[in-house]
């Protein structure tokens, strides 16, 4: 099959080119005039509905074919008219000249047609070919230059492992198909322009050679000779120019839809009916015309209301999809029906939100939907300060909340909740305004503080006074920071930890295969190690030398604590740097060395671990002692961190995590030698 088409394809080219030499019948004139014309409608058909430019991607040749066929026909036809004369009976020719000029052999048709003919042939090339051929320069331009930078983006997904190699390799090749379709329709478009321009020299000579040939050679009369030659050169004219104004609309239509890919009548009717607005004033506009005199009246009423009956089919069509998108929302809102078959295990959210319905606007996208995109935002930054992607948020309303109350749940256990006041603002006093300002008092939901809720109109002033003044989706997105911080221990699973693991295995492969090898730790034990420095704030961004450390000392013991203050002290630069001021200088609190050695001694082993287990009296005492020396250097500005002994940090910490859970505990060999120590006291029991 493929090898006759091969054969048939280049018979009917040399066919075309022996058309310009050898003369036609009448009859095979007739019939191959009436293929191009249709030959010119399928082609705009084609090109109406095929959805991406480049899916007809012989259009190019086709342009080529098409136009030399077209010019075969022209001198086929014209060989027919000169040698014929007023017996020439091409009957396609004879019906489109009578068809414009009329079939009588009067003056005033054959002016008529004449000028129909001509303005056709300047719609053609000053409006259509002209258009078409500057906009595929433009689009062949523009698709060119675009290119480095569409392989840089495709180069871009490829290395982030967002797309696979193949598929890279797919769109590379979609790429430069399009760039060359573009090049190939810059020069395929001026195929149509130069047999516009030979049609009009061709209809030049038919007219002035026929008039000619007819009074010389064919002796006819001067006046019967114009009739004959210019009615048969006008319907030759338009036989040519016709197919050839269907190919150049084709071309525009090609080269000007680049932008909107798809089906073209879809993308207009859904374009044209995006707002009814824009008929009803069309239709007002229209019978404020009809109104004024002299104005056909009835033809302006008749549009007018037409063009109202549509603009009210548009509008309710829109009612409709408003109407049908609410209910699929509140669909999506309300739990699905129980339909008998349950999945052997419910999985709980790792982090949810629940809203009361009074809260919903939030998260309304027609509303802006603000606190989604800050809670995106609260994922990103929590990714970059803590080292731990937080799973998609589950944002669900819940109606056994207060209609102003929201709730945050780590795998389904209430972690903290706080309510809002929709349309007020909450005003926080950062510790120095002294001017009193009024409102509701309430609490800050994230840290406790005291805080007042104020109106819109209240909001320059409290500015002005000092205070901090949040709006409803700051306070959610604050409270989630911190929920976050202080829960990540929880958020932290194993399918978190192993997907942390997958991704460095790609460009660490040698660090993760020694860490977690035959004769190395499991899974489950870096997960440990990981929660453990997450629980003091402590970043595990860098698992790069989380692993190395944890690499070294595996082999030794698999102690989680252990191995967790080596995690620490790997991290020592950058947990230093964290509580030191801009010239590297940390401002530290120390411990009495017998007072340090009591707690070291008080070191029990328990079914969780080791822990500080002082008698309670010197539990008291030494918390009281505590209290008294961080109130001290707080009152001078200072964060208070203490450091002690390797062997004494963990048990320091442990001691004071009840009653001071956001204790900075740091030991000696954490401290990097960039660091300067600057004493601010030693803590000693009374």
């Amino acid at each position: 099959m493929g090898k006759r088409s091969d054969i048939v394809l280049a018979a009917c080219v040399v066919s075309v080119i022996l058309m310009m030499i050898i003369p036609l019948p009448t009859i095979i004139l007739d019939i191959l005039m009436a293929l191009n014309l249709v030959l010119s409608i399928l082609i705009l058909m084609i090109v109406l509905y095929t959805k991406k430019a480049t899916d007809f991607s012989l259009f190019p040749a086709v342009l080529l074919a098409v136009t030399v066929f077209g010019l075969a026909l022209n001198i086929s036809s014209t060989r027919l008219i000169l040698t014929k004369g007023a017996a020439f009976d091409g009957s396609m020719i004879r019906a489109f000249s009578s068809f414009v000029v009329g079939s009588s052999n009067s003056m005033d048709g054959l002016v008529v047609g004449s000028i129909i003919f001509v303005i056709l042939i300047v719609v053609q090339v000053v409006v259509i070919t002209k258009g078409a051929t500057r906009t595929s320069e433009v689009a062949a331009r523009f698709t060119l230059d675009a290119m480095p930078n569409k392989y840089m983006a495709i180069d871009s997904e490829y290395s982030s492992g967002a797309i696979t190699e193949e598929e890279a390799r797919r769109r590379k090749a979609e790429v430069q198909q399009e760039a060359d379709y573009y090049g190939s329709m810059d020069g395929a478009s001026k195929f149509i322009s130069g047999y516009v321009k030979a049609g009009i020299f061709i209809t030049v000579v038919n007219i002035i050679g026929g008039i000619i040939v007819g009074t010389v050679m064919h002796g006819e009369p001067l006046g019967s000779a114009v009739n004959n030659y210019i009615r048969f050169t006008i319907g030759d004219g338009l036989l040519s120019q016709f197919p050839s104004l269907l190919v150049s609309t084709a071309v525009g239509i090609v080269v000007s839809r680049a932008a909107t890919p798809g089906d073209l009548g879809q993308e207009i009717s859904v374009q044209f009916t995006r707002d009814a607005r824009i008929y009803w004033i069309a239709a007002f506009v229209l019978l404020g015309l009809a109104l004024l005199p002299g104005f056909p009246h009835v033809v302006l009423f008749g549009m007018a209301t037409l063009v109202g009956y549509y603009a009210y089919t548009i509008s309710l069509k829109q009612q409709r999809k408003a109407h049908t998108e609410a209910v699929e929302a509140g669909k999506t809102m309300k739990p699905k029906e129980d339909t008998g078959d349950m999945p052997p295990i419910v999985p709980l959210d790792a982090l949810s939100l629940e809203l009361g319905y009074g809260l919903i606007p939030l998260v309304d996208k027609d509303k802006g939907a603000e606190l989604l995109e800050r809670v995106q935002g609260v994922r990103r930054q929590s990714a970059l300060e803590l080292g731990v992607v937080i799973p998609r948020i589950h944002i669900i309303d819940n109606m056994a909340l207060e209609p102003s109350e929201y709730c945050f749940k780590i795998r389904g256990v209430d972690t903290g909740r706080g309510k809002i006041r929709m349309n007020y603002y909450l005003c926080i006093n950062p510790g120095y305004v002294k001017e009193e300002l009024h409102g509701e008092k309430t609490r800050d939901p994230a840290f406790g503080l005291p805080a007042v809720w104020i109106s819109d109109e209240k909001r320059d002033e409290a500015e002005r006074l000092g205070y901090t003044v949040v709006d409803p989706p700051t306070i959610i997105s604050t409270h989630l920071t911190e929920i976050i911080k202080r829960n990540a221990t929880e958020i932290l699973g194993r399918q978190e930890t192993q997907a942390i693991i997958e991704t460095l295995k790609k460009e660490y492969p040698a660090v993760v295969e020694e860490a977690i090898g035959t004769k190395a730790l499991s899974l489950g034990e870096i997960q440990k190690v990981l929660q453990n420095l997450l629980k003091e704030q402590v970043s595990i961004r860098n698992m790069v030398t989380i692993l190395e450390a944890l690499a070294d000392y595996a082999p030794l013991t698999h102690d989680i604590r252990f191995l967790t203050e080596k995690a620490r002290q790997a991290l020592g630069r950058q947990i230093c740097h964290r509580y030191a001021d801009e010239n590297k200088i940390l401002h530290v609190l120390l411990i009495e060395h017998s007072l340090e050695q009591k707690i070291v001694d008080s070191k029990v082993e328990t079914s969780s671990g080791v822990v500080s287990a002082l008698e309670p009296s010197m539990q008291r005492a030494w918390i009281k002692a505590l209290n008294r020396s961080i109130s001290a250097i707080q009152e001078h500005g200072y964060l208070p961190v203490i450091v002690c002994a390797e062997q004494a940090r963990f048990l320091v910490k442990s001691s004071t995590e009840r009653e001071m859970p956001e204790l900075v505990v740091l030991s000696v060999p954490e401290i990097s030698s960039d660091i300067t120590l600057e004493s601010l006291g030693t803590i000693r029991l009374e």
